[in-house]
């Protein structure tokens, strides 16, 4: 029987994926510097999107090649990966994979433009949601992916957003873990639900979190730096020469770093391609 082209080429890809993992092997892992060196935690990645096996669009485009991907992370100094979660059945997926991989964790939230899904019962989700985080304390560390998107607001209302992400702040005064968190557009309406959280949730408990993908400007950055936040960064916080000016003045004891990985990534078009 004859092979077809997609089966061909499947092959081929397999097999560059096999050497480019035995690569950074004898390359990187058996480096007695990259041994020595310091370790990174990658803040924020979606390893639960389907590209990491091959599918786009639901459509087979090239091997499972996850494993790869995390050898990869692990020869050149990742150490730990928070995985990062946008809805209930999300979360479910991340914490399974996590089961799986010693080095990964994950959060646990809605993100703002799925929002509509815990409209119909706020309560009952929000229930969901701590459940599965008080059954899984050694694999979530994080409540979010949460907060306001304005930019896509078709996906879901302001005014529903505003409300979930009250929900989820009082999720994380609860069970006492960070934030992370999700704002576009909406940086006023992020600051007043983040200082009443304060007030109403948290009280002389302290809020910690990171605003994940920050790229707005330095007085916002200035706003969130006075609440004890962290900012992370990525490939789409460093698109612009503004950008790239903002990032610079971060304290480096509050400035994280995240791939977003599938995406995010830093691109030559970018102010960023020599960073």
């Amino acid at each position: 029987m004859g092979f077809s082209y997609f089966t061909v080429l499947r092959h081929i890809v397999e097999y560059i994926c096999d050497l480019s993992c035995l690569f950074y092997r004898l390359t990187f892992c058996h480096n007695p510097y990259m041994t020595n060196s310091r370790k990174f935690i990658d803040i924020g990645a979606n390893l639960t999107d389907k590209v990491f096996r091959g599918l786009y669009r639901d459509r087979t485009r090239h091997p499972d090649d996850f494993d790869a991907v995390l050898t990869r992370a692990w020869c050149v100094g990742m150490d730990k990966i928070i995985v990062t979660a946008g809805s209930y059945s999300d979360a479910c997926d991340a914490i399974d994979l996590c089961r799986t991989r010693e080095r990964l964790y994950t959060t646990v939230g809605c993100h703002p433009t799925r929002c509509s899904e815990m409209n119909a019962d706020p309560s009952h989700y929000a229930q969901q949601l701590k459940a599965l985080i008080l059954n899984n304390k050694e694999k979530v560390v994080a409540v979010g992916e949460c907060g306001l998107d304005y930019d896509r607001e078709h996906f879901c209302p302001r005014d529903v957003q505003r409300k979930q992400f009250d929900v989820q702040l009082q999720l994380a005064s609860s069970v006492n873990l960070p934030l992370f968190l999700h704002c576009r557009a909406a940086h006023s309406d992020f600051i007043d639900a983040l200082k009443r959280a304060q007030k109403e949730f948290f009280l002389d408990q302290p809020m910690c979190g990171v605003v994940h993908t920050f790229d707005g400007s330095w007085s916002h950055a200035k706003d969130l730096l006075q609440m004890d936040l962290f900012l992370g960064v990525n490939g789409c916080s460093l698109k612009t020469e503004n950008e790239l000016s903002v990032v610079r003045q971060i304290p480096i004891d509050r400035l994280l770093l995240e791939t977003d990985a599938p995406w995010c990534e830093i691109r030559p078009t970018h102010a960023s391609e020599y960073v």
